[in-house]
């Protein structure tokens, strides 16, 4: 895919490098940028932020352009890495979209921050107090057109599947103790790219099995997604960034976050096992009971690396739930309304394509309800998921004594809940503070 510069649209286009390793997301992110200076003549700045010295209180911000780098510091926003960075980022994207000559802005992300939050960012917080700018997001003047995610070939899989916090990683985003999981962050990154970097280790030290499965995984959750390995014999260079940009498809995310009723398989990702790797969906048009549920998801906690979907529970029957795990990680939070509890007025707002999904298979006395959760298992049992999935469900017994009697269940799930659990649960608007997207916002 070609980066168009700016002076062919109204918005001048993003690149969002992300990973884990700040070496790797700098390397590539020069790379790209000097790549597409090359192709469009035009200039290209390079923005980062280095949230290494958060505990002192520090956030560095270095803005290069060509030959030309200027860092500086910006000031804390109340204890939050997430936070500092958007209150900085939003209104120097809007500047730069002004500044005479420029094609695009390669974003060089902190490992601690999330692509696809960074996105949501651009497309939704208003900026205001800009002289000579009307209050509007960044997404006014730019959008993200494009995500790049860095991977380490050996180290991964294991960041992808553990349930280790980014503060006990040494990666938080907060002062205060970052509660996101380094899983999350790491599937999150991949999921939202539109191209990967596997940064590949010498020959003589690589793990064919570990190299094969991660490549696997990394293909079910990010399909369609260009890939291209660096080893050091072969580096990243502006040369071989210009022919990844090229071979990005036009059916990878592109800066496009996924509604509650999207599609669950984004893409066309393989659906056959390879290396113990499979992805499968649990379908159910009946509503989970609450208290089986919150057992049955600690399957999900162990050999999977990503399940994400619709929840029906009986004990909420206006809204689906939204259900995200990651490594030894869940969430359970609001995801949206179904259509079956909406009046008219909600209905013709409705997208097109979800009311026409729905309609597909509507039922008469419960509507668009069901349940739908893709899972991303590597060494997990997929029927032995489904068997516990089913169980979970109502019966035929409880299925008879309807919904009045159904809301007297105990509901541990509330309106949002993490595995494991954890007794002082964020709210959603403080969740945003370290995710910069709140939950069901999507």
């Amino acid at each position: 895919m070609e980066i168009k510069p700016n002076n062919s649209g109204p918005r001048t286009p993003v690149v969002l490098v992300t990973g884990l390793d700040r070496g790797a997301i700098a390397r590539v992110s020069d790379a790209v940028a000097a790549a597409t200076q090359t192709a469009t003549g035009a200039a290209v700045p390079v923005v980062g932020y280095d949230l290494s010295q958060l505990g002192s209180g520090m956030v560095t911000r270095t803005v290069r352009t060509g030959e030309h780098t200027v860092v500086g510091t910006v000031e804390l926003e109340h204890a939050c890495g997430s936070c500092t960075v958007r209150a900085d980022l939003l209104p120097l994207l809007r500047q730069l979209h002004r500044r005479d000559g420029v094609a695009a802005v390669v974003v060089a992300l902190d490992p601690a921050l999330e692509p696809e939050a960074v996105t949501w960012a651009v497309e939704n917080v208003v900026v205001t107090g800009m002289p000579g700018f009307v209050d509007a997001p960044a997404a006014h003047e730019v959008r993200v057109s494009m995500t790049i995610a860095c991977v380490a070939e050996m180290d991964w899989l294991e960041a992808a599947t553990g349930d280790i916090t980014m503060a006990e990683a040494g990666l938080a985003a907060a002062v205060s103790e970052d509660e996101r999981t380094l899983a999350q962050v790491a599937v999150g990154q991949v999921e939202f790219a539109d191209a990967l970097i596997i940064a590949g280790c010498d020959a003589a030290a690589r793990d064919a099995w570990l190299t094969a499965r991660t490549a696997a995984v990394l293909k079910r959750l990010a399909p369609g997604a260009a890939m291209v390995m660096e080893i050091p014999q072969r580096p990243f260079t502006p040369q071989v960034a210009a022919v990844l940009l090229a071979a990005i498809p036009d059916d990878t995310p592109h800066g496009r976050i996924a509604g509650p009723f999207d599609s669950l398989l984004r893409g066309s990702p393989p659906l056959h096992e390879d290396c113990g790797v499979m992805l499968f969906e649990f379908w159910a048009q009946r509503p989970f009971h609450p208290g089986r549920l919150h057992e049955a998801v600690d399957e999900l906690l162990d050999g999977v690396v990503r399940a994400r979907g619709r929840l029906w529970l009986a004990t909420q029957p206006n809204r689906a739930l939204w259900l995200e795990s990651a490594g030894g990680g869940l969430r359970v939070d609001a995801g949206a309304p179904w259509l079956a509890a909406m009046d008219d007025d909600e209905l013709d707002t409705a997208e097109p394509a979800h009311r026409a999904m729905a309609a597909l298979r509507w039922d008469d006395e419960y509507g668009d309800r069901h349940s739908s959760i893709v899972i991303l298992a590597y060494r997990a049992d997929p029927d032995r998921i489904r068997t516990a999935l089913r169980r979970a469900c109502l019966t035929d017994d409880e299925m008879a004594q309807g919904q009045v009697l159904w809301m007297a269940y105990d509901d541990p799930f509330g309106l949002e809940h993490a595995d494991p659990c954890r007794e002082d649960l964020r709210t959603p608007d403080q969740a945003s503070d370290n995710s910069m997207k709140p939950k069901g916002q999507q």
